[in-house]
Parts: C-alpha cells; structure tokens; sequence
C-alpha cells in the first residue's frame, strides 16, 4: 500500500511538471507571456515564509548589502529591491498570525526596551494625524514598522538561538565584502580621489557615509572573532579586517572616524569597569566646561581652515573646521532649520519623513552654504535626534534618545554582570556597534533605510534576547521556536 502511494506521488509530480512546462511553452510562444515560470519561486518562498520564517529572516540579513533602488534606473519606485518587497510580506504574515493567534512569549513585549519601543512606535502612529504630507508619512511609518517588527521584535526570537547571532553577521559581512570588491575597482578607475570615494558605492548604498558607516558597525565583531579562531580561519578573518580598514579609509567619511573614537572611549570604559555613574557625572561636568568656555571653543574652531581633502591628515583636521568647510556648515544649517521646524510645531512635529520636503523655507540666507539646496536632497537632518525632534516633536526626541539610552544601558549591564564568557563577549560586540552607530548618528540618519535599520534593530534584539532567554538556566527558558 505504502509503495503505491508512493507510485502514485511521482506520477503525480512527473504529471505536474509536463502540464507546467507545456503551459509555460504555450504561454511564451503564443502571448510572450514569461510571468509563469516565477510560479515555483514563489510557491517555494511561500512555504518558507509560513514553515521558516528565520531563513527569510537571515536571507534577507545577506541581500541587504545588494539591494538597490528601482530609482537609481529610471523607474518610479522608492523602495529597494529585493529587501524592502521581502520585509512587507514579513509584516503582512505577522498581522496575519496576530489576527488568529496572538504571538506567544508575551515577557519580551514586558523588558524596558520592548516597552520603549513600543511607545515610540505608537507615538510615530499619532503623530500621523498631523503630517504636512500624510501619504508620506503613513509610507514611512509602514517602512519602520517592518524594519522594527522583522529584526526587532522577530529578531528576538531570532536570536534565542545564539549561532543565529553569528550567522547574522557572518552574511551581513560577506555580502558587503562583495560591495567593498566593486566599490575598490569603481574607485581604482578615478585614483582613488576623495571626490569620487562619496559616490563610487552607489548603487547599493546612497553615499560614502551610509557606506561608511556599515564598515564601522561591523568591526568589532569581525575584531573579536579574529581572536577567538585559530589557523586557516585566523588568516581569512585578518584579511576582512584589512579589507574593512582599508575600506573606512577610503570611504572618506569622517563622521565613520569619529564613530571609531567614541566606540574606542567605550571600549575602555567598558574594560576597566568604570561605573555607569562616573562616566555619566563626567560627562555632565565635560557639558558645564564646555558650556562656559563656548566663545573660546567657537573662536578655536573658527581658525581652522583644513579642508577635505585627497591629503589624510588634512581630512581629519578638517573635522573640526566649521568656518570654511562647506560639508560641515551645511550640517550646522540643517540642524539650525530642524530646531526651527520644532519650535513652529513643538508637540506633533511636521510628520514622520517629511523634512526634506518641507525644510527649505526654514533656512536663513547667512547660513546657506555652497551646497546648501532647497530640492530636498543631499541628506534631511544629518541627526538621527534632531530628525525626531522636527518630525514628531519633542515627544519623538524624547523617546529616541531614551530607545537609545537604555539599549546602551541594558547592554553594558550585561556585560559588567554576567559570569558567562559568550555572553560578555556578544554584549560587548553590540554595545561598541551601536554606540559607534549613534555616535554617527550625532552627524548623519540612515535608520529611515534597509542598510542600517536592519542591523541596528538586530543588535537591539539580540540584547534583549540575552537579557530574557540567557542570563538565565536553559531549563527556565520555555519559548516556541520563531
């Protein structure tokens, strides 16, 4: 009975696939129609999504480095392919299940990041209601929430496995060692010059710091598996850490170098086990000095006339400049025009993704650059806190910078008190990474793209996936598998 049934399925399948092909042959030939030889694709990433929705998850993490934007061609699409097409059917499955059975493992929604989260995200809901541009507002917020909804809240149960943590990474990586090859030869062919290094990563990434930092974000993983391997691996890790070094150098992005040396500082707190207090005490008191020496630090600043440059000494020097250099008074102009849109609208904001569409009037001739544009290009905020602030008022300030603050916190705790050796090294990967991040974040904003929202919410997850599921016995932890 049994090898009959048997007979019967591969006549069955033999059947199947003739009628298949037939119909495709028919189709083609007939009415040029191609859309049907997709069919098997997509049945295939159907079950996937329904009976294995970690694999999307992590297949997604490698295209992400890839994907680019049907814009960059002509088309009028605002989305990137195939990534941002892949995150909406993740969130339509999980509206779906949350319809018919509500997700399982209700303490994760309970940790203090979860619950900020969550208001942050209700909060980006409310402030809809008084968007200049509704439709773009409500496009973003659907953006966000699948970034936050798959690699946050799913990435929690992602990462209850910790090998799913490596392998995250580990694809993050080799698809952008793929990006580094391509944007090396692009960059070869113009010499390697500084103007060039901004936009020889296009088409995968918008600009030399998105590019930039992504680079950064990673390293300190790569840093810790170089010393943990052994032979042969040992070699290949070194020659991604070279590869990744040399790579933040030519990307040009001082923002990116500036994010190596807050992630530095933190690395040595960290190490020498500073408490969280001094370190906070230090810098309220570095905030009063500065605050009272402002006309000097101003004036100091004011005589710096390095400019970017091929030269790389004269482009860190040029960090600093902010009275010739055009790059680093536009920031200074569009932070200015963020503080205004907040104070015109202080509760609600302008709307979720709608300041560069609204913030040119908002500029004040004497601190318009060369560069400076009223089309809504070349950037919004350059702040991942001062976006919030004129998007969603001073509610949405807030509870970025607290997301932000008790991710770091919640981070350095478990590394200061957990006796396990993984788990002090996979918190200190993520604390170092996302405070590099943030530090960039003080001078430019991506979490509105795939490239690092999808990372920066993983890292996020993957803390609070330590702090519920493995700082405790494995015998406690009782959770259905993502």
């Amino acid at each position: 009975m049994l090898n009959m049934l048997r007979k019967y399925k591969l006549w069955f399948s033999i059947g199947l696939s003739i009628v298949f092909i037939l119909l495709n042959i028919l189709l083609i030939s007939k009415y040029d129609f191609y859309f049907l030889l997709a069919l098997p694709i997509i049945a295939v990433f159907v079950i996937l999504y329904i009976y294995k929705l970690d694999l999307i998850l992590l297949t997604i993490t490698f295209l992400t480095p890839l994907s680019v934007k049907p814009s960059e061609y002509g088309y009028e699409y605002g989305f990137t392919l195939p990534v941002e097409l892949m995150l909406f059917g993740v969130l339509l499955l999980v509206i779906l299940r949350f319809f018919f059975r509500p997700m399982p493992d209700r303490k994760i929604y309970y940790h203090p990041i979860s619950f900020v989260m969550i208001l942050h995200l209700i909060w980006m809901g409310i402030s809809l209601i008084a968007s200049e541009y509704i439709l773009i507002s409500i496009k973003f917020f659907i953006s966000q929430l699948t970034y936050i909804v798959s690699f946050f809240f799913l990435g929690i149960y992602l990462f209850k496995e910790k090998k799913n943590f490596e392998k995250f990474n580990w694809l993050y990586i080799s698809s952008l060692c793929i990006v580094i090859v391509y944007t090396f030869i692009r960059h070869a062919i113009y010499g390697f010059t500084e103007e060039s290094g901004h936009w020889v990563m296009s088409p995968f990434y918008n600009d030399h710091t998105s590019y930039g930092a992504m680079l950064v974000f990673f390293l300190p993983f790569i840093l810790v598996k170089f010393n943990e391997f052994r032979s042969i691996h040992k070699l290949v890790i070194f020659g991604i850490i070279v590869l990744f070094a040399v790579a933040i150098v030519l990307s040009y992005s001082r923002a990116a170098w500036v994010s190596l040396a807050g992630m530095a500082v933190l690395y040595v707190v960290m190490r020498l086990r500073i408490s969280f207090k001094w370190v906070a005490v230090a810098g309220i008191i570095a905030l009063i000095i500065g605050w009272q020496m402002q006309t000097q630090v101003m004036q100091k600043l004011e005589k710096n006339k390095s400019d970017q440059s091929d030269q790389f000494i004269e482009h860190v020097q040029s960090i600093s400049n902010i009275s010739s250099s055009a790059s680093n008074l536009e920031r200074i102009n569009r932070w200015q025009v963020a503080i205004r849109m907040w104070k015109e609208r202080p509760i609600f904001g302008w709307g979720s993704g709608i300041y560069q569409f609204v913030y040119a009037p908002f500029q004040k001739s004497t601190e318009r650059t060369i560069i400076s544009t009223n089309a809504g290009d070349l950037g919004s905020t350059h702040s991942e806190f001062l976006r919030p602030l004129s998007e969603r008022g001073a509610l949405g300030f807030i509870l970025i910078s607290v997301l932000v603050g008790m991710i770091l916190y919640r981070g350095i705790r478990l590394y200061s008190f957990s006796n396990d050796k993984e788990i002090r090294m996979v918190s200190l990967i993520t604390v170092l990474s996302l405070a590099g991040y943030f530090t960039h974040g003080l001078l430019n904003d991506f979490l509105d793209t795939d490239k690092a929202s999808i990372p920066v919410w993983a890292y996020a997850a993957m803390i609070v996936a330590l702090d519920v599921y493995h700082t405790k016995k494995r015998s406690e932890v009782k959770t259905p598998d993502l």
